[in-house]
């Protein structure tokens, strides 16, 4: 049997950050990926936003990890050669009624030490003539990303500071010894690695990651809700100089169009709650993305969208529920030594990537 300090199950964006912070505090560290790939599903399947920190509860995990985060991550990207560009963001709204909400956004975004510029129509058409809206909201702090790229900086230096990957592994079971957890890998009946601590980072995965571990408390195991997103490009030149967010709706930020490094412009994610993980797209939905654009793009032309790709979310919280936050806990809370479980790792996931690796690798020094 194999014998490591720490395994990391999921080499997403966040696995590779706690793998990284763990191996950088000198623990020895395998990671474990069921896919022959790093960063295969919600991590290459987003909008590769850096998120400035706008949306999210006071005092909430996503709020603390998303404004600490940000700023390590530019650093972070500048210092490794990550492409990245900080091209700001306007949030919109196209008719009175939302003055209300976008006076509220602006005044949570405060509340978390984010400055956000208010708007006027005449001054937005100064920056970008083809947007419709009666007020908008600038953040400067907003970027995007090379994901991928990020990723493989993160692995890299991850294994520089001793850590090692496993793809086409996957976790099966799991038992608590006195000091360790043994885990079982691949459809083995008898486990063949031995860790001081496990950090289960398997995101859509997670839970049922968490209740392979035999006695696992049901209470801390909470069900996983799936929302998928689609993605549309737009077919040709795009006139806007930086990403346009609506204002959020219920699951998600609105379909919002963002850019890519090439200057390539795509649309979304919208909302569709599903059962099951399922990444197809259906080319029904760009009816309602038409319509969505056009409120604050009325010059969308028709064909001009083209099916990209479909994103999950990982929810914690159902359709009719207020968003949830990140839950992240380990011993003190499940009882289970060894273990920190991450659950409902959404956006801003990526931009607070770093400090939840930070947060976890503090975790995981009870363990030691």
């Amino acid at each position: 049997m194999e014998s490591t300090d720490c395994v990391v199950i999921g080499a997403g964006v966040v696995g590779l950050a706690v793998a990284r912070a763990l191996a950088k505090r000198g623990r020895d560290v395998i990671v474990l990926e069921a896919a022959d790939a790093i960063g295969t599903g919600v991590s290459s399947r987003n909008s590769e936003v850096i998120h400035a920190g706008i949306y999210y509860p006071p005092g909430s995990l996503k709020a603390r990890f998303c404004l600490e985060g940000r700023d390590r991550l530019y650093e972070f990207c500048e210092r490794h050669g990550v492409d990245h560009r900080r091209c700001g963001k306007l949030i919109v709204a196209t008719n009175e009624d939302q003055i209300e909400e976008l006076t509220r956004i602006r005044e949570a975004a405060r509340v978390n030490g984010v400055w956000l510029d208010w708007m006027d129509p005449d001054t937005v058409a100064e920056r970008e003539p083809e947007l419709h809206c009666v007020a908008a909201l600038h953040s400067p702090l907003t970027g995007i990303i090379d994901s991928h790229g990020y990723m493989l900086a993160l692995l890299g230096d991850a294994e520089h500071h001793g850590a090692s990957l496993a793809c086409r592994t996957r976790v099966g079971r799991m038992w608590p010894e006195t000091a360790s957890v043994l885990v079982a890998v691949n459809g083995a009946d008898r486990p063949e690695i031995r860790a001081r601590t496990v950090v289960n980072c398997a995101s859509l995965h997670a839970t049922l990651v968490a209740v392979s571990m035999e006695g696992f408390p049901s209470e801390h195991a909470p069900p996983t809700r799936y929302a998928r997103g689609h993605y549309f490009s737009l077919v040709g030149h795009t006139p806007f100089q930086q990403l346009v967010y609506p204002i959020p709706e219920p699951g998600g930020l609105g379909v919002h169009l963002t850019l890519d490094l090439a200057g390539q412009a795509r649309f979304g994610p919208d909302v569709e709650w599903i059962d099951s993980i399922d990444y197809n797209i259906s080319l029904s939905r760009a009816t309602r993305f038409y319509a969505a654009i056009r409120r604050f793009w009325p010059g969308l032309q028709d064909g001009q969208l083209a099916a990209a790709y479909a994103g999950i979310r990982p929810k914690l919280n159902g359709p009719d529920e207020p968003a949830a936050d990140f839950l992240i806990e380990g011993e003190r809370e499940h009882g289970v030594r060894g273990l920190i479980n991450l659950f409902g790792i959404e956006s801003p996931g990526l931009t607070a990537s770093l400090a939840i690796g930070d947060y976890v690798a503090e975790i995981a020094e009870e363990n030691r």
